[in-house]
């Protein structure tokens, strides 16, 4: 219990350094050196090893995301991620699965392993990363697991399924803005245009940074100004 609160706080230390990510360079360095020392008093503990690949996975994107601009995963030129880092999240990722004893940090490191080894984000294996998150789910079965797992089937299943699936959960994640950004997205694939704007609305009233606030006004101006038209 007492290794699963220090890993939950070290992601949080993480994750705090993504909402700049312009200014969170340091905090997110030292969240990363810290599991890895956590890794050298643990070497037996294979979710201090899943950390460290996903914190590791997830740093190797951010140089297609700095500036101040929210870019999505589909968005993000990918020659610009840190390839250093994703072989050695990779190695990690392979030696937990090795070990037989999957754990949340391990699948969330596999997760991203999945996006990270797609030359684009049409060749991602959707499949799998669906797949991993049903694992997920299983052990760790929370509204935000949930949400990522339903907007994953929204690239197998399409727009429809996986809108069915977020309202299921809408009620626990009302004040969460990803949950109305994931919505948005899908009602806008669906062409509900209107319920989109009202949904990126509400995501961007909820949005924790600046970045992410433009974008989604962004989308509602795209969405508004179409209809003008």
């Amino acid at each position: 219990m007492r290794v699963r609160a220090v890993l939950a706080v070290l992601y949080l230390i993480y994750n705090a350094g993504t909402d700049n990510l312009d200014d969170g360079t340091a905090l997110r360095s030292e969240a990363i050196r810290l599991a890895r020392a956590l890794v050298s008093l643990m070497p037996d503990e294979p979710e201090a090893a899943g950390l460290v690949a996903l914190l590791l996975l997830n740093e190797s994107r951010v140089p297609a995301r700095r500036g101040g601009v929210a870019v999505l995963l589909r968005d993000q030129d990918r020659t610009r991620w840190d390839r250093a880092m994703i072989e050695a999240g990779h190695t990690i990722v392979r030696e937990c699965i090795s070990g037989g004893r999957p754990g949340p940090y391990q699948l969330q490191a596999a997760i991203q392993a999945v996006h990270c080894d797609a030359t684009t984000y049409e060749s991602t294996d959707w499949h799998q990363i669906v797949a991993l998150y049903d694992h997920l789910a299983a052990l760790m079965p929370t509204p935000v697991v949930a949400l990522n797992r339903a907007i994953a089937v929204g690239e197998t299943a399409g727009p429809a399924t996986a809108l069915g699936l977020l309202d299921r959960i809408e009620p626990e994640l009302d004040d969460y803005g990803p949950l109305h950004a994931a919505r948005a997205a899908m009602l806008r694939r669906l062409g509900r245009a209107s319920e989109a704007v009202d949904a990126y609305g509400r995501a961007a009233a909820l949005a924790t940074s600046d970045a992410d606030r433009r974008y989604l006004r962004s989308q509602i101006g795209e969405l508004t100004g179409r209809a003008d038209r």
